[in-house]
C-alpha cells in the first residue's frame, strides 16, 4: 500500500519526470539508472549451526552476536540489464559522490552523452554532495555528464532501484551474514549472475495510468 502525500503540482511534475523518462527507448548513449540503498547488519552466530540431517531440518542457536552495520548502494539500468552493488562502511555525501563517480567512470559508460539517474530525496543525494567532494575540474566533469531526476517527496516507490534490492534482499542477503568479507562473496556472485543473464525490470506506470489515478491533468502541472 502507497503511502501518499499531499499531492501538489511539484509531486506531480516530479512524478511525470520520472515516468517520462521510464517510457523512453533504451539509448545507450543517455541511460537511466536508478540509484538507491540500504542497511544491512552483519550477524555471527555464536554456537556452530548444526547441518541438516535425514529427517531433522538444518538447526541454529537463536544467540548471535552483533558484527556491525554496512551500508550497501545499489544502482539498476532497469532497461539495460545491468546493475552495480558497492558496500560501504558508511552512507555519507562523501561516500555518495564516490559511489557516482565510479559509475560514471565505468567502461559501460565510457561513450555515454548523459546518464541520467532516478533517486530519492535522502539529503545526500543532490549535486550538493558532488561539490562538497571534488575539486572544482572535477566536479565539473561529473556534473556535465550527469543530471538527477528525483522522485516526488514521500514517493520512492517510483525509484526502480528499491525494485532491484528487494530482488537482492530475498535472492542473496536475506538471513545472517556474519562478516563484510562475506557479503562481498555472496553480493559479488549474484551480481554477476544477473547481469550475465540481462535481468531487466518490466516497469508498467505511465504518465497516462497516472494522471487515471490521481485524477489530474496538464493543467495541474503549474
Amino acid at each position: 500500500m502507497w503511502c501518499m502525500p499531499k499531492i501538489t503540482p511539484e509531486f506531480l511534475k516530479n512524478m511525470e519526470d520520472v515516468l517520462t523518462l521510464y517510457e523512453k527507448p533504451y539509448d545507450k548513449k543517455e541511460p537511466v539508472l536508478c540509484f538507491d540503498e540500504k542497511s544491512k547488519q552483519l550477524i555471527r552466530d555464536t554456537r556452530k549451526t548444526k547441518r541438516a540431517q535425514e529427517g531433522k531440518p538444518k538447526r541454529r542457536d537463536y544467540e548471535y552476536k552483533r558484527n556491525g552495520t554496512r551500508n550497501i548502494f545499489v544502482t539498476t539500468e532497469p532497461k539495460g540489464g545491468h546493475r552495480e552493488v558497492t558496500i560501504t562502511k558508511r552512507r555519507t555525501r562523501t561516500d555518495f559522490a564516490e559511489e557516482i563517480r565510479r559509475i560514471v567512470d565505468l567502461p559501460r559508460y565510457a561513450e555515454t552523452s548523459k546518464i541520467h539517474f532516478v533517486l530519492d530525496n535522502l539529503n545526500t543525494h543532490f549535486e550538493k554532495s558532488i561539490i562538497q567532494t571534488f575539486e572544482k575540474e572535477e566536479t565539473e566533469r561529473l556534473l556535465s555528464k550527469i543530471q538527477f531526476h528525483h522522485t516526488p517527496k514521500h514517493a520512492s516507490w517510483l525509484n526502480m532501484a528499491e525494485i532491484e534490492i528487494g530482488i537482492l534482499d530475498r535472492q542473496c542477503i536475506k538471513g545472517r551474514i556474519p562478516t563484510e568479507a562475506k557479503m562481498k562473496t555472496k553480493i559479488s556472485a549474484w551480481k554477476a549472475t544477473r547481469n550475465r543473464e540481462k535481468m531487466k525490470i518490466n516497469w508498467k506506470f505511465t504518465v497516462k495510468d497516472a494522471r487515471v489515478k490521481f485524477k489530474y491533468d496538464e493543467t495541474n502541472l503549474s
